[in-house]
């Protein structure tokens, strides 16, 4: 599949098919894929908590908030929850700066979920959780804290791109639950 269309189908997915579970070997792919990855000064402290078991996947679930742009939903809508999430993490003992690696939080995990669209899976990068209950309720030894929580699944919604009008970008949803998100023009971007 080209570059921009692995892109173009590389969405921030709020709704999964629960018949399709994601294997511990695609989670493992993804990973692969991330640890290539550059890291900056090459010191290379994350490490990456992979939970496909429904039980820990629904532990990761409860203490997640989703698309905080559409406030009055619940997404995922019940039933439509991801089948598997990659937590990514920090090692402390490798290097305790946890705020000098987020460039390569971003790299790795626009990796990972590039390599998951190319499986025909998809995902949604998730920020919004508490570290220090997830830390507990995952289990994670003291030195490693979790810095973003990647959901992973076989897409289940439409997510139609769209062109930013009257220079609003939040994304919405119709009555048909199709998800849109605005994108600025190359002409507009351009300095």
């Amino acid at each position: 599949m080209p570059f921009l269309d692995l892109v173009k189908k590389n969405r921030s997915y709020r709704g999964y098919d629960h018949s399709r579970k994601v294997t511990k070997e695609e989670l493992l792919a993804m990973v692969e894929a991330a640890r290539l990855c550059p890291s900056s000064v090459n010191v290379q402290p994350l490490k990456y908590y992979l939970a496909y078991e429904e039980g820990i996947v629904a532990d990761i679930q409860s203490e997640t908030k989703w698309a905080k742009g559409l406030p009055d939903l619940m997404l995922p809508h019940p039933g439509k929850e991801p089948t598997a999430f990659i937590v990514i993490c920090q090692d402390t003992q490798i290097d305790a700066n946890l705020s000098r690696f987020q460039r390569d939080v971003g790299i790795v995990a626009q990796t990972m979920l590039l390599a998951a669209v190319e499986m025909g899976l998809g995902g949604c990068m998730i920020g919004n959780f508490n570290a220090g209950t997830l830390h507990d309720a995952i289990g994670l030894a003291e030195p490693i804290k979790p810095l973003l929580v990647v959901a992973v699944g076989k897409p289940d919604e439409e997510i139609i791109l769209t062109d930013v009008k009257d220079g609003k970008t939040g994304y919405y949803r119709d009555e048909k639950d199709r998800h849109y998100v605005p994108k600025r023009a190359v002409e507009d971007l351009i300095l």
